[in-house]
C-alpha cells in the first residue's frame, strides 16, 4: 500500500474522471479542509456516493487501472473464480447496468486461456436469445481482456436448488423449458455448448433462466486449425461421456445428456451425479452409466415426463434423444396438460398433508420470500464478498449496499425488504451507529432487528451504540459461527 496524502488521491479521482469536478466543492466544504484524513476523505465519497467501496479501495491503494473496461465504469465486485473475476458496472453512454468480466492477469500470457476466454466472448456475439445472457463487448484494457455482458440479478441454478432444495412442479417446469428453447436456439445457430452444468445457468429473481459461459463452445463452421484445435477442449464430464460412448468430441447428443442431468436436478432437487472435485472420480464412466432413475428419486413426478428424462441420460448416444429439437416437442404435451390443469397438486410434505397450488403465470415466476434475508451495509469489497458468501450458504438472501441512509429509508418501506439489518462501522464510522441508533426510536423500525459490526480500535463507537433486545453490538474478532447465531437470535428464523 502506498503512501498517499488526500489531496493525492482526489487528484487521481479526477484525473480518472471517478469524480465529476464539480462535485469537490461541495466535498471539500463538507470535510471543512484539504487536510481532511484518506479516512475522513473516503468516507465522504462513499457517503455522497460520489466512489463505490471498491473504487475507494482501489484508489487509497494507489491503483489508476481497472476501474473502467471498454464503455463501462466497474461499480464493485460481483464474483471471482480461479479463471476470472466479474464486476458490476455502469455504463457511462445510457447508465445500464452491466457485468464484466475479467481475465485474471496470471493468464494474460497463456495463448490457450486467453483464446478460450475471448471466443467465450465472441460465441457470446452470435448469440441473440432470451435463454442466453447476452454479451455487449469484448476486448483489452492494456494487458487485461474483459467481456461485458448483462447483468442477471439473481442466482445460478446450483445455488436455488441448493436452497430451495426442491421446486414445484410447475416452476420447474418452466425452467426446463427456458432452457430448452435457449439450447435449440444455439444448436440451430450451429452452436454446441460443451459445459452445460448448473453453475453455468443463471436464474434471475423473475425467474428466467439464462445459459452462460460458452467457452467450450464448438462451432459448426469453424476453419482455423488453432481456433479448432481448442474448439475439441472438453470439460471431464463432457471427455468422459463421450469416450464411455465411443463418439466424437463434439457430439450433439453429450449436450443433450448434460441437459438432461439439468432437468433431473430441477425436477428431483438433487443431481444424478455425486458431487466430487476429485479428478479421477468425475472422469470415470461408471459415473455417467450408474444414475439412479429418476422415477425412484421423485415418484410424484409424472410417468412421461421421467421417461424424457431417462432417455436423455441413456449412456448410449443412440438410445438418447439425438437432438435438443426432440426433446422439446416431447415435452410439448406435457407442458400443454400442466398449463390446462386448474391446479397441481404437491408430493407429500413432511406433515405428511398435501397442499393445493393454483397454477398461474404469477406461480411461475421463481418466489424468494420464503428465504431469511440479511440487509449487509459494508463498503469493503472483501467483506461484502466474504459477507454474502457466508450468509448465502446458510440459507439467507443476502442484499448489499454501501450506504447506510439508503438502507435505512428502504426499511421504511412495505414489506421490509429484510429480516435483519447489518451494519459495518469499520469504515463508515458514526454514520454506521447513527443509523443503528435510528431504528429503537422510531415506531415504523422499532421492530427491525440490527447488528453493528466493529472493530477493537472503535471504542468510541461501542460507547455510542444504544443496544436493546433487538439491537446488538458485535466486535472483531469474532468466529462465524458466532455472528450465525446472533442473527439466529435475533430474528427467530431457522435456516
Amino acid at each position: 500500500m502506498q503512501d498517499l496524502t488526500t489531496e493525492e488521491v482526489a487528484t487521481t479521482a479526477l484525473e480518472l474522471g471517478l469524480i465529476d469536478a464539480a462535485e469537490m466543492p461541495g466535498l471539500w466544504r463538507e470535510l471543512g479542509s484539504h487536510d481532511a484524513s484518506l479516512e475522513q476523505f473516503g468516507s465522504a465519497c462513499v457517503r455522497r456516493e460520489l466512489l463505490t467501496g471498491f473504487q475507494w479501495e482501489r484508489l487509497r491503494n494507489g491503483y489508476r487501472n481497472g476501474f473502467f473496461y471498454g464503455r463501462t465504469k466497474v461499480l464493485y465486485q460481483a464474483g471471482a473464480g480461479s479463471f476470472a473475476r466479474v464486476y458490476r458496472a455502469i455504463a457511462q453512454d445510457n447508465q445500464e447496468i452491466l457485468a464484466v468480466k475479467v481475465l485474471r492477469k496470471r493468464f494474460s500470457a497463456d495463448e490457450i486461456k486467453g483464446e478460450l476466454f475471448l471466443r467465450e466472448g465472441r460465441m457470446g456475439l452470435m448469440l441473440r436469445h432470451p435463454g442466453i445472457v447476452r454479451i455487449e463487448e469484448v476486448g483489452k484494457e492494456g494487458v487485461s481482456s474483459f467481456i461485458t455482458m448483462e447483468f442477471v440479478e439473481g442466482q445460478t441454478l446450483r445455488e436455488l436448488v441448493k436452497i430451495r432444495k426442491g421446486l414445484d412442479l410447475t416452476c420447474a417446469l418452466d425452467l426446463a423449458v427456458q432452457l430448452i428453447d435457449a439450447l435449440v436456439y444455439a444448436h440451430g445457430e450451429g452452436v454446441t455448448h460443451r459445459d452445460l452444468k448448473a453453475s453455468n445457468v443463471l436464474v434471475s429473481s423473475k425467474g428466467q433462466a439464462k445459459l452462460v459461459d460458452f467457452g467450450l463452445a464448438s462451432f459448426s463452421e469453424t476453419k482455423s486449425k488453432k481456433t479448432d484445435e481448442i474448439g475439441k477442449l472438453r470439460t471431464v464430464e463432457y471427455a468422459a461421456l463421450e469416450a464411455a460412448g465411443g463418439v466424437r468430441g463434439d457430439d450433439v447428443r453429450s449436450d443433450v445428456f448434460f441437459l438432461g442431468a439439468l432437468l433431473y436436478l430441477i425436477f428431483s432437487g438433487r443431481s444424478p451425479f455425486s458431487e466430487s472435485r476429485d479428478r479421477e472420480v468425475r472422469a470415470d464412466p461408471k459415473r455417467y452409466a450408474e444414475i439412479e432413475p429418476l422415477g425412484r428419486v421423485a415418484p410424484h413426478l409424472p410417468r412421461d415426463l421421467v421417461d424424457v428424462v431417462n432417455k436423455m441420460l441413456s449412456l448410449k448416444p443412440k438410445r438418447r434423444f439425438q437432438t435438443v429439437l426432440e426433446v422439446q416437442e416431447a415435452l410439448k404435451p406435457i407442458q400443454l396438460r400442466c398449463a390446462e390443469d386448474e391446479s397441481t397438486i404437491t408430493p407429500d410434505l413432511p406433515e405428511k398433508k398435501k397442499v393445493r397450488q393454483v397454477s398461474s403465470t404469477k406461480d411461475a415466476e421463481l418466489k424468494t420470500s420464503d428465504k431469511p434475508r440479511i440487509m449487509v451495509v459494508e463498503v469493503s469489497g472483501k467483506s461484502q464478498d466474504s459477507l454474502r458468501q457466508f450468509f448465502s450458504k446458510q440459507g439467507f438472501r443476502v442484499l448489499v449496499t454501501e450506504n447506510p441512509k439508503r438502507a435505512l429509508t428502504r426499511f421504511e418501506s412495505v414489506p421490509a425488504p429484510a429480516d435483519i439489518l447489518l451494519l459495518s462501522s469499520q469504515v463508515l464510522g458514526h454514520d454506521a451507529v447513527t443509523v443503528f441508533n435510528a431504528l429503537a426510536p422510531d415506531p415504523y423500525l422499532r421492530k427491525i432487528p440490527a447488528l453493528l459490526i466493529t472493530s477493537a480500535r472503535q471504542s468510541e463507537i461501542v460507547e455510542e451504540a444504544v443496544e436493546d433486545d433487538l439491537r446488538q453490538v458485535v466486535t472483531m474478532p469474532f468466529k462465524a459461527s458466532e455472528l450465525l447465531q446472533k442473527v439466529k437470535t435475533l430474528t427467530g428464523v431457522t435456516v
